[in-house]
């Protein structure tokens, strides 16, 4: 899909390029082109109608038309508010705190790739020199603490988990563990579900009044089109998260 959307993207930016001079018709041709390839591709309407418009007011300023070299200005113009779309400037996990273990909590639904991301995360922690421990939060669904056990053992980060039903109790448990073992950052991997359902939103609440996380992080298949928007506003509605994990 990504593939997709950036050729067609590339093919109306060409076209625009070619152009000796740049007005209304030609802008207007290569946003519809646009507008399309970005419909195609499942962004949400509004988001797609609102970069358009930011688009075209800007690709039409008298800046852009009397500059030397209006058609590239435009395809910056465009690459510029993709940029803006997707979180604009880069914004690291935020870890300045005097607690020590700080907390991550990783919620989403199951089979988003949760798990493999915690992974992922504590190993590139553990690379910027910190000492990660993942904590098996997941506790209804035993393949998920296995997996994670397994992934926790390839890149050499441990992981805490018991025998024990209650989420929060494992979790608590697991940063007392951390604490005493001079880990000074926590994931914890909390219960995917196949969909979402009251009972996995509260036990998500209540982690998180208790913990107190400095991150909450949700995760989403970013292959799932406009239903990844539906499911993260009921996540944040209830979570307030601090970022998304989008992966494929």
């Amino acid at each position: 899909m990504f593939e997709s959307l950036s050729d067609k993207l590339e093919s109306s930016l060409k076209k625009l390029s070619g152009q000796a001079k740049i007005n209304e018709i030609n802008v207007g041709n290569a946003l519809r082109d646009i507008k399309r390839a970005l419909l195609d591709a499942d962004v949400n309407y509004k988001v797609v109608k609102d970069f358009i418009e930011q688009v075209r007011e800007k690709a039409l300023g008298e800046d852009v038309i009397k500059s030397v070299s209006p058609a590239q200005m435009i395809v910056k113009i465009v690459h510029d508010e993709l940029v803006q779309l997707m979180g604009g400037e880069q914004k690291d996990i935020n870890l300045n705190t005097n607690r020590v273990p700080a907390i991550i909590m990783v919620a989403g639904l199951q089979g988003s790739g949760k798990t493999t991301f915690c992974a992922k995360l504590a190993l590139q922690l553990k690379k910027k020199g910190r000492s990660p421990l993942l904590i098996a939060a997941d506790v209804y669904r035993p393949a998920a603490i296995d997996q994670l056990k397994a992934l926790g053992e390839q890149i050499e980060v441990p992981v805490f988990s018991i025998e024990e039903k209650d989420a929060l109790r494992v979790a608590k448990e697991g940063v007392e563990y951390a604490r005493k073992n001079a880990r000074n950052i926590v994931i914890v991997d909390t219960a995917g579900r196949l969909q979402i359902d009251e009972m996995m939103m509260a036990e998500a609440e209540k982690l998180k009044q208790e913990l107190r996380p400095e991150e909450i992080l949700f995760v989403v298949d970013s292959m799932i089109g406009q239903e990844a928007v539906n499911t993260a506003k009921v996540f944040n509605d209830r979570l307030d998260f601090d970022g998304v994990v989008l992966t494929k």
